[in-house]
């Protein structure tokens, strides 16, 4: 991940947004300080940039991704009247702040927290937390969904490193394959960070597979994927969003799959990012999520005053446009659709398959 790069202009109008004239209506909780500063300065800055394009101040305060952190933003998010705080990056920190926010009737907004209870439990917390994000079972549930019916027809195999990452991801495909009447041809634990996987990609082959999801790190995935080409395999790789990493010395095999989230820079709103170009804003990570959900935020804010409506029933149920897109949030607080998409690698790039 490259370093988010700022300006003065951009910290400049970071300030201004802090200190407008105007009430302040979106609370900005993020890492300020400590190993995640620069993911929350990202955060900060893409809150900055969306509230300056949409006539609004925030107010960013650092919840040291630490509970105690996360309990002390909320309570000075509540003194401060904020309508709505988007942010967060760590469970502790929001699962901290949550109730505090509640009592006061303050909905939130996280760009980065994936744990599946945050949501699975609103019934039972009632805390009004929506995630612009995925969640912790999106990648497991799109590879199971998108390779079970894009290897209908082909011969597949499922192997996993023997990580619970790699487990898991290999046993959701497999039911989820079982579930559709499929069955692999051969299934095995590989033993991770060889300098070569001959002996494995020999085992596929003569099991007949042509199609292996590895449920592993990106390097060994490459790997496989230049043993398979010297033994003229004919196999085709698949992986998580752990191949969203530079591999090593050895490169991704043309043709390997990657089930992951988009760039959010590549499919972002052109004239977005022609305003944090003019910033010299690198939109690296947490930016352009964080512009989003202030995006979000200030339409819910105003639907909800125009309709007499809770704030957290107007951010429910409706399609909001943003600069990454349409956001939906489903009965949970949850993306109503999974973000996950399947990439193949055209020897430079990894780019939507469809577009191959």
């Amino acid at each position: 991940m490259r370093l988010l790069t700022t300006t003065s202009a951009a910290l400049l109008l970071l300030s201004l947004a802090a200190s407008a004239d105007a009430e302040t209506l979106v609370g900005v909780a993020a890492p300020l300080s400590g190993p995640s500063a620069i993911l929350g300065k990202q955060i900060e800055v893409g809150a900055g940039l969306a509230a300056e394009a949409n006539g609004i101040s925030i107010k960013a305060i650092d919840d040291a991704c630490t509970a105690d952190g996360g309990a002390a933003a909320a309570r000075e998010f509540v003194d401060a009247k904020v309508n709505v705080v988007v942010g967060f990056l760590c469970t502790e920190a929001i699962e901290a702040a949550l109730p505090i926010l509640k009592d006061a009737n303050i909905p939130v907004i996280t760009v980065g927290v994936r744990t599946e209870s945050l949501t699975d439990r609103r019934a039972k917390t009632g805390w009004q937390v929506y995630r612009l994000g995925p969640r912790g079972d999106d990648e497991r549930n799109a590879v199971a969904a998108d390779l079970t019916q894009l290897w209908r027809d082909d011969l597949f195999a499922i192997i996993d490193d023997g990580t619970i990452y790699g487990r898991e991801m290999a046993e959701t495909f497999r039911a989820a394959a079982e579930q559709a009447a499929l069955k692999p041809v051969f299934v095995d634990t590989f033993r991770p960070q060889l300098d070569n996987q001959i002996g494995l990609v020999g085992r596929l082959k003569k099991a007949g597979a042509t199609k292996v999801f590895a449920g592993g790190d990106g390097d060994d995935i490459a790997i496989m994927g230049r043993d398979a080409a010297q033994l003229d395999a004919g196999i085709t790789f698949a992986g998580g969003e752990n191949l969203r990493t530079p591999p090593g010395d050895v490169p991704y095999a043309v043709g390997t799959l990657m089930v992951a989230p988009p760039e959010w820079s590549e499919v972002a709103d052109p004239k977005v990012m022609q305003a944090f170009a003019a910033k010299n804003v690198v939109p690296d990570g947490y930016t352009l999520p964080a512009y989003a959900a202030v995006e979000v935020a200030k339409v819910a804010l105003t639907g909800a005053e125009s309709s007499g409506q809770p704030l957290g029933q107007a951010l429910s149920g409706h399609d909001f446009t943003t600069a990454i897109g349409t956001i939906r949030f489903d009965d949970k607080g949850d993306l109503g659709q999974n973000p996950f998409r399947v990439f193949r690698f055209d020897g430079a790039h990894f780019v939507p398959l469809e577009d191959k």
